[in-house]
């Protein structure tokens, strides 16, 4: 198993453990599958990379994951993170490695995938609310210098930041925006599956 595959794998057990507590927040304010969706999507997305020949490659993997999510993952979040994962995939090239510059080229060719296909941004209270302090900051450490570790660190903090931003907030995109102002103080599943998903492939690279 290469170490994208291993990552992969850190990051689909986080998101399957978390299914209940990423379930009972969409309960609140959606349609109450979120944390059943994604756990069928990263098991599907496992199961993919698996079967590819080569898994050490990034474009390979990243298009598997998000073909397999956009398969297997319903509700708006399939079409959204698996378009993210696609245009990720597509944004790899020659100097695509395990750098700071790459973790922000990918994020922003994700998020500009998933802004095109959702029509929405930063405020909304959608996974945006994390993916974008997070492409946020990986550009500011890419400016300013920082090694990856200090960069994979505040990122953190921003992803995290980026949740409880979406309990203040109302709901302007999706089901939840039927609620509006009674959305506020609940953290938006998505922008909650997001930051599962970064912190575990922190732990990974921290302790790899």
């Amino acid at each position: 198993m290469s170490r994208i595959s291993e990552a992969l794998e850190d990051v689909a057990d986080a998101v399957i453990e978390q299914k209940d507590y990423l379930t009972e927040l969409d309960a609140k304010i959606g349609d109450g599958d979120h944390g059943l969706n994604m756990a069928r999507g990263m098991q599907a997305a496992l199961d993919a990379v698996d079967k590819l020949p080569h898994d050490d490659e990034p474009a390979p993997v990243l298009q598997a994951i998000g073909q397999a999510l956009l398969r297997n993952v319903g509700g708006a979040a399939g079409p959204l993170y698996g378009t993210g994962f696609v245009k990720a995939a597509a944004a790899c090239d020659g100097s695509t490695r395990l750098d700071v510059a790459s973790f922000a080229k990918l994020l922003s060719a994700a998020i500009t995938g998933i802004e095109q296909r959702g029509h929405a941004q930063k405020g909304d209270k959608t996974m945006l609310d994390t993916l974008i302090p997070l492409l946020d900051s990986f550009q500011k450490a890419e400016a300013e210098g920082q090694t990856l570790s200090e960069a994979l660190h505040h990122a953190e903090k921003a992803a995290m930041a980026g949740v409880d931003y979406t309990r203040t907030i109302a709901a302007r995109k999706g089901r939840a925006s039927l609620l509006g102002d009674q959305s506020i103080g609940t953290e938006d599943p998505g922008a909650a599956s997001a930051c599962i998903m970064y912190r575990a492939l922190y732990r990974f690279l921290r302790e790899y």
